[in-house]
This record gives C-alpha cells, structure tokens and sequence, in this order.
C-alpha cells in the first residue's frame, strides 16, 4: 500500500440552507442566519466529531480572517459552551494552512500562507503525517476538491431556511460518484448534520 492510499483524509464542512446555499444573495459575508442553528447541540456535537481526529485547519484567506479573528477569544469567555472553547482552542494549537494571493505572511501562530491551486496544497499535505486535513466551510476551497474528487468525508449542517438565492456549494459539473451515509443527526429548531464518506 503505498502512503498517499495510507494517507491522511480530507474532510470538508460547511452550513447550507435548505434551498442549497451557503451565502445570502445580498449579503454574502453575513452569516447571521447561521447562527441560531449553530448554537444548536446537534451542530456543536457535529464540530466537535469533526475536529477531533483533524491536526490541520486548511482555510481561505477570508475565511482565515474571520475564523482566527473570533475564535481566539471564545477561549475563557464567560458562559461560553464548553464545544465552543474546545473548538477555539483547537483552532488556535492546531497547524493551519491558508490558501491566499495576497497575504505576505500570517497573523497568526502556527499558520502557514500558500499560494498555489489548491489540488495541489491538499496532494503535498495528504503526503505529510498527520490525521485528518479539516477545510473549515471555505467555499471556494471546497469547491476545488470536489471538482478535483479529492474530498473524503463530505460533512454538512442543513439549516431550515431558504436564503432565496446566493451561491450553491454543489455546482453542475462535478465528477460523478457515489457517497455512503456514515452519520446523520437532527436537533434542536430541525438542524440536520450530515456526514458522507466518498466511495471509491
């Protein structure tokens, strides 16, 4: 068996609307619409799956800057959920890589900026030891490995909402697969998280 079919799994995570989007039409960077079902302990618990068996965070330079912006300070905030600080401090000790063209170098510790195509990034990580590579609801990362058929978990929280429009994750064009069910869960306010493995 050689090390890449030994090798590490891509997993991808990402909040969609009941009718398919990840954005608002008008107002792409806000997620306030998320965030009732986020708090739920159905998402919460999904993230937690998630992250633990992850040693790397590859995220987009915008989602970088919101992520590593926030998360930090969930840590030690009163009241905070116990999911939630233990997510912010993975976040924070964890590798991560940000996939960007215009950063110079990283705010932030432990973090690596790479400025090449994505396919390419994952190929040189999955060659690295380590467990899972976890893409943090980075669409257009996201994106490229589903057109490039090198997502492995497939993880997704459906909100019950229509957005009415916006962008889709699942665009037409897609290599043809079959994906097997490896979890499913619903909550709180009718969240759902799903998680699919690609069969290959």
């Amino acid at each position: 068996m050689t090390k890449q079919s030994a090798s590490r799994r891509v997993v991808t995570n990402m909040s969609l609307s009941l009718d398919g989007h990840y954005a608002a039409p008008d107002a792409p960077e806000d997620m306030g619409w998320v965030m009732p079902y986020a708090v739920t302990d159905v998402a919460r618990d999904h993230m937690t799956s998630l992250r633990e068996p992850a040693t790397t965070a590859l995220l987009g330079r915008v989602n970088a800057e919101g992520f590593l912006s926030f998360w930090p300070t969930v840590i030690g905030m009163e009241g905070a959920d116990p999911r939630d600080e233990g997510f912010a401090k993975w976040l924070v000790d964890t590798d991560k890589v940000v996939l960007s063209s215009t950063l110079g170098e990283a705010p932030w510790a432990r973090t690596t900026i790479v400025d090449k195509p994505t396919a390419e990034v994952v190929s040189d990580l999955k060659e690295t030891e380590g467990g899972d590579i976890l893409v943090l609801s980075s669409a257009s990362v996201i994106k490229a490995l589903l057109a490039a058929d090198m997502v492995d978990r497939l993880a997704m929280t459906i909100f019950p909402v229509f957005l009415g429009g916006g962008p889709r994750l699942f665009d037409d064009g897609l290599p043809a697969g079959q994906w097997a069910l490896v979890s499913q869960a619903a909550g709180e306010h009718g969240t759902l998280a799903l998680v699919y493995d690609r069969v290959r």
